[in-house]
């Protein structure tokens, strides 16, 4: 029974960090191995590219639906990323998935996340760092995705981004894929314990039991 009552609300967890740090290939391993794990897909008004899904990747929007999901308060957060395209968290699906007793995973910047954190309380914020900067500048060219004038974009807001460390509840350092995606299963399984939502019941149920 008690253990029922733990699981009975799943656990908003947050992914944040500078482009090009690995918050999305931390988050597909945690998505194969955790079955009480789903991972909340933004909307954005950028283009679909090459080998991506709509719902699997992104929810793409024209920039009119997605001034009207702002306008009818839709997202949880949202916000224009270098002043072009639109990306934001869709509400509905994050709580409807939190109600049924499984956990949100949400893979966004430092600005998102901070926006979160505002609205959710009670959410997870694991902030995902390079061992090096310079380890940071050859994964952002090595994804060979961005010109170099979005690589020198996204490098430079790294170093901003980089300064909110200590906003975060958890910082993970991603030298070792492996030992990375370790220690968020361990936050993941501390979230669960911390049993926050479910004190006040766990102790009417357990005060309740005859001796």
């Amino acid at each position: 029974m008690l253990k029922d009552i733990m699981n009975k609300t799943g656990n908003l967890i947050v992914l944040s960090g500078p482009s090009g740090v690995g918050k999305g290939t931390i988050g597909a391993r945690l998505l194969e191995k955790h079955d009480d794990l789903c991972f909340s897909v933004s909307a954005t008004t950028r283009e679909m590219r090459e080998g991506e899904q709509e719902g699997v990747n992104y929810y793409y929007k024209t920039v009119a639906e997605f001034n009207s999901m702002i306008e009818n308060n839709e997202f949880l957060e949202y916000m224009q990323v270098f002043g072009k395209n639109y990306y934001g968290t869709p509400r509905a699906f994050v709580v409807e998935r939190l109600s049924r007793g499984m956990s949100v995973l949400l893979d966004i910047d430092v600005q998102g996340a901070k926006v979160v954190k505002a609205n959710y309380p009670e959410a997870v914020m694991i902030f995902i760092a390079p061992p090096s900067l310079s380890e940071l500048r050859r994964r952002l060219v090595g994804r060979g995705t961005d010109s170099e004038e979005a690589v020198e974009r996204r490098f430079a807001q790294a170093k901003t981004e980089l300064a909110m460390v200590n906003e975060y509840d958890y910082v993970v350092v991603n030298d070792d894929l492996d030992a990375a995606v370790e220690d968020v299963e361990c936050i993941l399984r501390a979230s669960r314990l911390a049993g926050t939502n479910y004190k006040n019941e766990l102790f009417e149920i357990l005060n309740g039991e005859e001796a």
